[in-house]
């Protein structure tokens, strides 16, 4: 096992670099499963909540099959509406929303990892979208978007990997218009991972390495300031299939072993998360 892979990183600095580097690696890759996997990325969309109007509407290469749910399926965009993803990597959801809003609407993409941009930018283009779709390089604890200026916020397994989740979200709430919603996907805990597990997950998928239970989150959430806060979930059984685990999941996957497996999958849920700024 790697030593990147033993331990967590002990500084929040670390755990972006960690997530950058991980993510910039996923940019050059050809499409794969949740988080780096090697499962046909268009057959994970699918299982996650994505139609195939949806996916085929997106140049190749825009979805990564990196997600956990479908944001854009609970956003309820509307035209002219100015909608922020948070995490975008690729361009997937950016792209698929662009069509809801329309020619008088805005997409903004934010992400911290260069590849990704670099491959969203091309996709938006390719897409037919580069006067409405935007993508800036930044980080989701500190967003590069003017207070008051969005409509509906949207990100797709992005939060979990945060080292720093209440500022996110105070982050989300201050760019938000009064009455401004968010629409999430995002890895849940329904109870803490056994302790012995907890840095050995955190390398075996990326995207258990910081999920919060479903308390700590929305707790994160009504702190910032949101109000209406509700969820759906379902297991999120695409972290634990073995034919949507890169390489080094894998690795631990076998030191692990299936009963211990079976118990950290009791306790991951794909989250729909909903909330609204007064």
């Amino acid at each position: 096992m790697s030593k990147e892979l033993e331990t967590m990183p002990d500084s929040p600095e670390k755990v972006r670099d960690l997530v950058r580097e991980r993510y910039g690696k996923a940019a050059s890759r050809q499409p794969g499963g949740c988080c780096g996997g090697g499962r046909s990325a268009d057959s994970v969309a699918e299982s996650i909540g994505y139609s195939s109007d949806e996916i085929g509407s997106v140049p190749d290469g825009a979805n990564l099959g990196l997600g956990c749910g479908n944001p854009n399926a609970l956003a309820a965009l509307q035209p002219g509406e100015t909608v922020l993803d948070l995490g975008s990597g690729a361009g997937f959801d950016a792209l698929i929303a662009a069509p809801r809003v329309g020619p008088t609407g805005r997409v903004i993409g934010v992400d911290m990892t260069p590849e990704m941009l670099e491959r969203a930018r091309t996709n938006a283009v390719e897409a037919g979208y580069a006067g409405t779709v935007e993508f800036r390089e930044g980080t989701i604890e500190a967003l590069p978007v003017a207070a008051g200026t969005v409509d509906v916020i949207i990100s797709n397994c992005v939060i979990n990997l945060s080292p720093d989740k209440p500022a996110v979200f105070r982050e989300a709430f201050r760019v938000l218009k009064p009455g401004g919603r968010l629409a999430l996907s995002d890895i849940v805990l329904s109870e803490p991972l056994p302790e012995d597990l907890r840095d050995m997950a955190a390398g075996y998928v990326a995207c258990l390495s910081g999920a919060l239970q479903e308390s700590e989150y929305v707790a994160a959430m009504t702190a910032a300031g949101f109000e209406d806060v509700s969820w759906t979930r379902t297991p999120a059984s695409m972290l634990f299939d073995s034919s949507t685990l890169d390489p080094e999941a894998l690795e631990i996957a076998g030191q692990v072993g299936e009963a211990r497996l079976k118990e950290l999958a009791d306790t991951v849920w794909s989250y729909r998360l909903e909330a609204r700024k007064p």
